[in-house]
């Protein structure tokens, strides 16, 4: 295993749900190896509190999350990219910003738990589903040994970690 540090960045619409748990369970998991960060193309301008809840309900920090755009991650001072992951199908179709260092990118489409409506407990219970599909899939990531981060064999991993959904993870 080498000392890389590979840069994350998760893209959703709204960056309200999805990819902040995405952003939150990379930097817990991915242990130094991996840093996280998430962002919207026409982000909400807070995280969902439903999101907030939940993480901290599985001992996650919280503090620091916010709804930022991608506009921030195209800037010259931005951190580099090694993997975009877009998280939702709507940001997946949207003409993304040119991102410095030419990243991988891949699409995880998991159904937005922020769109549920109904009780408070069918709203967690939809941020639990959401969190759980995102856990596996990171879990997947994380584990896959260097030689398969390299930019054409991380294509690949990335697209086959993301048609996961078709499984029902």
């Amino acid at each position: 295993m080498s000392d890389k540090t590979y840069n994350v960045l998760f893209l959703c619409t709204g960056n309200s749900a999805r990819s902040v748990l995405a952003e939150t369970i990379l930097n817990h998991t991915g242990k130094g190896r991996f840093k996280a960060y998430s962002a919207g193309s026409h982000p909400n301008g807070q995280v969902n509190p439903y999101a907030i809840k939940y993480l901290q309900q599985q001992g996650l920090p919280t503090e620091g999350l916010r709804s930022k755009s991608w506009d921030e991650f195209a800037a010259p001072d931005a951190p580099h990219f090694d993997f975009i992951i877009t998280v939702c199908d709507n940001a997946a179709g949207e003409v993304c910003p040119v991102w410095p260092g030419k990243p991988t990118s891949g699409h995880w489409g998991i159904e937005d738990p922020a769109a549920v409506e109904g009780t408070d407990e069918q709203k967690l219970a939809a941020f639990a589903h959401a969190f759980t599909l995102m856990n596996r899939r990171i879990s997947l990531l994380i584990n896959l040994p260097d030689t398969k981060l390299e930019a054409q064999a991380i294509k690949h991993e990335l697209k086959q970690i993301g048609e996961l959904r078709e499984q029902g993870l």
